[in-house]
């Protein structure tokens, strides 16, 4: 299963690379797209470079769509590029999973309409769906998280869905979860 990530400057660290950090343990490939360059600093000052340039994404080859949150969200839902990406991934009935204030984008787009779903508590608006106050939702094919502190539940529920739960178990075992 190969996972799309996009991150822009302001991405929230903990959740971009605790994700992509336990997906990789999981054996899942996960490449990471950046906006309008090949580098991001997250909202720490934490730098990524080498990051794969969005203008060269081809997005049949991945099976899920993964944004992390932080400040960088207003980014992300403000290009183009990033909501053609999303809408496309929704058509295809493909795999999307966001954290934080990253559903917030899916919700303004329309796609939490009748879903169960979390995002960062204070973040939530009227989106058509059902707001749960928990770590990870699952409805169809979304996957939401609430916030950094969900990290952890919110790869291993990316985990399960993608490669079963028995290799769930795995990597929760091998970090001692």
């Amino acid at each position: 299963m190969n996972v799309m990530c996009i991150l822009t400057d302001g991405f929230e660290e903990l959740e971009a690379v605790g994700t992509i950090a336990l997906l990789r343990r999981a054996g899942i490939r996960i490449d990471v797209y950046a906006l309008d360059h090949t580098v991001a600093t997250g909202r720490f000052d934490i730098t990524i470079d080498k990051l794969a340039d969005i203008k060269d994404v081809n997005t049949a080859d991945y099976d899920m769509l993964f944004l992390p949150g932080g400040p960088h969200y207003q980014k992300l839902e403000a290009d183009d590029r990033v909501l053609s990406i999303l809408k496309e991934f929704m058509e295809q009935r493909k795999l999307v999973s966001a954290i934080c204030a990253a559903p917030t984008i899916l919700g303004r787009q329309g796609y939490l309409k009748d879903k169960k779903y979390t995002c960062f508590t204070s973040m939530n608006e009227d989106f058509g769906g059902t707001y749960v106050n928990q770590y990870v939702v699952s409805d169809g094919t979304i996957i939401t998280g609430r916030s950094a502190a969900a990290v952890i539940d919110f790869a291993f529920a990316i985990i399960e869905k993608l490669e079963g739960s028995k290799k769930a178990e795995e990597v929760k075992a091998s970090i001692y979860y």
